[in-house]
């Protein structure tokens, strides 16, 4: 029972890990990005379209061929949504959190109307399904039915939650480690003072902006693929997006952090449907968990006041050369 709650909770908590990644890597560079919640949406539904064309395209299809298509539509469609906020907040200077949420509003329709209909375009009717696809996407390793408890809470998991861990992990290396991560914190500390010292402001705030949003993308495809089994429904993910933006404040800007927060957040997230004779308010209390929890973790945070675990000093604030 306790192995069933933990791996219940880490496939809960993967796609959280997924944005909050791409989220951290985005307000590392002093942009914030609400529209996280928008692109996860449209990493997903690109990769089920990418998926739908290529099952439908051939007889029988491949295994490499169904990982791919589906994996490289789901970078492209979300990296081009965080593209677009990009230019829109960077290039144009249009406010942050007002560009964030439309981008969230078109990214839910953007799914909502591809996700839903694409069958009716194609004329088959009925409902969206890459059942095939997903299959390989949850393929998980031979032996870990056989290993017990240990099998079922490390090994019984699809491709995409060990790359999620390990991109959280790179990410941290990269942020602490790299010259170029230096370059990227300081960009969001003081971008004035980056940009007199040499370091390219723009260039990284792009950067950063398109590969946080690509990461975050790759959580609404593991949410297609693992979680529903390849099935599409319309508003079927839910507040994961804002979950993910939640667990950022919770992991103090930290991508280290942020997996085991992922995956405690996971948990809270279906602790309801463990305990028996809950009522619809008691349920909803219950998913308000991970929300309390955060904010807990931001009034500690605030009253302790150490600098490291601070947001960038410069988040959701635009930079203009001409004032330097």
């Amino acid at each position: 029972m306790f192995a069933t709650i933990i791996n219940k909770a880490i496939i809960q908590g993967i796609p959280l890990l997924f944005g909050s990644t791409g989220e951290i890597i985005t307000e590392k560079s002093g942009n914030l990005n609400l529209g996280i919640p928008g692109i996860m949406y449209v990493g997903g539904s690109a990769g089920v379209i990418g998926a739908y064309l290529y099952e439908r395209a051939v007889d029988t299809p491949h295994p490499f061929w169904c990982i791919l298509i589906p994996l490289l539509a789901s970078l492209l469609g979300s990296a081009l949504a965080a593209l677009i906020y990009s230019f829109l907040t960077i290039t144009l200077r249009a406010n942050q959190n007002v560009t964030g949420l439309a981008l969230t509003t078109f990214g839910v329709g953007f799914g909502d109307f591809f996700g839903g209909s694409l069958t009716k375009i194609f004329g088959n009717g009925g409902s969206l399904s890459v059942k095939t696809t997903a299959d390989y996407f949850k393929t998980a390793l031979p032996f870990a039915d056989n290993l017990g408890w240990f099998g079922e809470i490390f090994l019984s998991y699809g491709f995409l939650a060990y790359l999620a861990v390990i991109i959280a992990i790179a990410a941290s290396w990269f942020l602490n480690r790299t010259r170029a991560g230096l370059h990227l914190r300081a960009v969001g500390e003081n971008p004035a003072t980056a940009d007199a010292s040499g370091i390219n402001v723009t260039k990284y705030k792009y950067l950063a902006t398109c590969i946080g949003g690509a990461i975050a993308g790759l959580g609404g495809l593991y949410f297609i693929m693992d979680y529903t089994g390849g099935s599409w429904t319309n508003g079927g993910f839910g507040d994961r997006g804002w979950l993910a933006i939640a667990l950022v404040i919770f992991a103090l800007w930290k991508p280290n952090m942020s997996i085991l927060g992922s995956f405690l957040f996971g948990g809270l997230y279906i602790a309801y449907t463990y305990i028996s004779g809950l009522s619809r308010s008691s349920i909803a209390i219950f998913n308000m968990l991970p929300y309390v929890v955060t904010i807990a973790v931001l009034i500690i945070t605030s009253i302790r006041d150490k600098k490291e675990n601070q947001p960038p000093a410069a988040l959701g604030l635009p930079y203009f050369r001409e004032e330097r």
